[in-house]
């Protein structure tokens, strides 16, 4: 997998989550939930728990991609790709890694996983960067 495949990975990665809340607001809507039950910044208590942490996943989704992209796009810009197409992918898995385990819950130990998986994208895209401004 090219840097640029990454990064479209993880473009897709959020889209599939963004598509899963609207999947369920559709379903509570056709069940006669008002369509302006869920404004902007302000979570209803009625939605799942589940669906709650799936649009946190996402907002995380949302502050990391662009960082992730200008980094990856930069690299292709400056005809570096090669230097960051091996660390690339593991940016896209430990994304998806962090998604599953803010699914997967809210405990101490999904929170260490969740910041164990975000940290790795951290240093993985800070070393790619470091590699893009060396040489």
């Amino acid at each position: 997998m090219t840097a640029l495949q990454a990064l479209v990975g993880f473009a897709l990665w959020t889209l599939a989550l963004v598509a899963l809340v609207f999947l369920y607001r559709g379903l509570r809507f056709l069940k006669g939930t008002p369509i302006n039950h869920w404004p902007r910044g302000n979570k209803p208590a009625d939605d799942a728990p589940f669906v709650k942490r799936l649009e946190d996943a996402h907002a995380n989704c949302l502050e990391n991609l662009p960082v992730f992209a200008v980094v990856v796009l930069a690299a292709a810009a400056l005809d570096k790709s090669g230097s960051v197409n091996t660390l690339a992918p593991y940016v896209l898995y430990a994304r998806m890694g962090q998604t599953l385990a803010h699914l997967w819950g809210v405990g101490p130990l999904q929170v260490f996983v969740r910041a164990s998986f975000w940290s790795a994208q951290l240093a993985l895209m800070l070393w790619m960067a470091g590699g893009l401004l060396a040489a």
